[in-house]
């Protein structure tokens, strides 16, 4: 039943993809100022909107897994499993976003890259979530699902700064298309493109996030039953 529901969920954001990318590319109509260029919009914010989001899972997990380490070992367990799940997730949207953006700038501003608040945030965020991952990868001892937590939980200190980015100081990256001032928002038939997209995206990136946190709780049970073995042997 299981894997019917997965395969079932599955089909939905292949689905939802085409249906989005068809959207975006064929529906949509072009901006007055930037024509055709417009379009990586719908790839490039709900990106970012998805990797907010699953910095934000990594960050409950790990501050679970800090209040439970001691008191309830198997449930500190899945919160680490679904913080580290959430870590890679984000760093994957994240690094479409980093991808996309200059690919953007390029054609709007002439320029690949320049270090304003709102890129150089996001890359300080994609360079602590990658420094994240290789600490879980590569270090070793009983504390390193502490130390990642906490890493974890100063990561998503920045995810906030990068939202109010274009809003606190003045940048080169355009300034917020809801909720800025006056002139802001999109045409109704471009917003119902970006809903749809927005939807593609998160559905995508859940189920990528919950088939990692199914393999890392199987590494975990894994790894305990080993041990358990090695003491009992």
């Amino acid at each position: 039943m299981k894997k019917n529901a997965i395969g079932l969920y599955a089909a939905v954001v292949v689905a939802l993809m085409i249906w989005g990318f068809y959207q975006a590319i064929y529906v949509a109509p072009d901006d007055a100022m930037q024509g055709e260029l417009f379009r990586i919009i719908y790839y490039h914010v709900p990106s970012a909107a998805v990797a907010f989001l699953f910095f934000a899972v990594s960050l409950a997990g790990s501050i679970g897994y800090l209040s439970y380490r001691r008191s309830h070992p198997e449930r500190a367990q899945g919160a680490d499993a679904w913080a580290l799940a959430g870590a890679e997730v984000g760093v994957i949207f994240c690094t479409v976003v980093l991808l996309t953006g200059p690919l953007w700038g390029r054609r709007a501003w002439g320029i690949w890259w320049t270090w304003d608040a709102r890129l150089t945030t996001t890359l300080v965020l994609w360079l602590i979530y990658v420094s994240y991952l290789l600490l879980r990868r590569f270090a070793a001892g009983p504390q390193v699902q502490t130390l990642a937590a906490v890493l974890g939980i100063f990561g998503a200190l920045d995810v906030p700064i990068v939202y109010m980015s274009n809003r606190w100081w003045r940048t080169q990256h355009p300034a917020p298309v809801f909720g800025g001032g006056e002139g802001s928002g999109m045409a109704p038939a471009m917003k119902a493109v970006l809903g749809w997209n927005m939807l593609a995206w998160f559905a995508w990136g859940i189920l990528i996030l919950v088939l990692r946190y199914q393999v890392e709780r199987r590494h975990q049970i894994n790894a305990s039953n080993e041990a358990l073995d090695a003491l009992e042997g």
